[in-house]
């Protein structure tokens, strides 16, 4: 079975700057990490790898930096590694982006089985997995707790919705989005770090897509843009209030009218 397996690095910290003539995010350099929903996502990829057989692909978009996150998901099993990373990518939304991945998903020649996390800790939309799978017209299931089983040829799911459980079984090939906690991700391994100390990313830039139309990417092919967007200001007050339960409880009600809280 071939499994490719979205990842993305995100900002370590809530302290991000966000670029005022664009309003995107200024993409930090050092403080960045693993986006925690996608390690849930490796993990399902490496246990279907253990129990079936193949491959498992890491595929990513941003800057060259992304490489440490790829060598991480070497050293936890990870077979390849693919980073798409050139500024003509910079500012996608959710179109931009997921039809980006998708392209580099069919340099990869396609997958059996591609799995992504639920949403990113940067974004939060959960849209760009079920993009992906519709902009190679295959079937996807969303907020997946459970991979209940797989073959061959399909793979069983439990999703998680809004009020309600859902199997569901799609054959390849297929897209799911995965939730936390459906699994423990394994930490790596110090034995395949050293195993894989010297085994080689692949980067592909623009020039390397199949689709070559830039209106599809970055920037210039995000249809939906932010009207504004900022970092709320840190604030902190502490209100003392004085005498006994009733005069208390009245100086808290002042308080909220005050502040207009209720």
């Amino acid at each position: 079975m071939k499994i490719i397996v979205c990842m993305k690095q995100v900002p370590g910290s809530t302290k991000v700057e966000i670029d005022p003539e664009t309003g995107a995010m200024k993409r930090p350099t050092a403080d960045v990490r693993t986006n925690p929903f996608d390690l849930f996502a490796l993990e399902a990829g490496l246990r279907l790898k253990d129990e079936l057989g193949g491959t498992v692909t890491v595929l990513t978009m941003g800057p060259p930096q992304a490489e440490s996150m790829m060598k991480d998901a070497y050293a936890m099993g990870a077979d390849e590694a693919v980073i798409l990373s050139d500024r003509k990518f910079a500012g996608a939304d959710v179109l931009a982006t997921s039809y980006t991945l998708s392209q580099g998903i069919s340099l990869c020649e396609g997958a059996d089985l591609i799995i992504c996390g639920r949403q990113t800790t940067d974004g939060d939309t959960a849209q760009v997995g079920p993009a992906i799978a519709e902009h190679l017209a295959i079937p996807h299931a969303a907020w997946v707790a459970e991979i209940v089983k797989a073959d061959e040829e399909k793979i069983q799911v439990r999703q998680n919705l809004a009020g309600m459980t859902q199997v569901s079984e799609l054959p390849y090939p297929c897209l799911i989005t995965v939730d936390k906690d459906m699994c423990v991700p394994r930490l790596p391994s110090y034995i395949l770090k050293k195993k894989t100390e010297g085994k080689p990313v692949r980067f592909l830039s623009f020039d390397d897509l199949p689709d070559k139309d830039l209106t599809r990417y970055g920037l210039v092919g995000s249809p939906t843009s932010v009207e504004r967007m900022f970092a709320p200001p840190e604030e902190k007050r502490q209100i003392y209030l004085e005498g006994n339960a009733g005069e208390k409880a009245e100086g808290l009600f002042e308080a909220l009218i005050g502040n207009k809280v209720i």
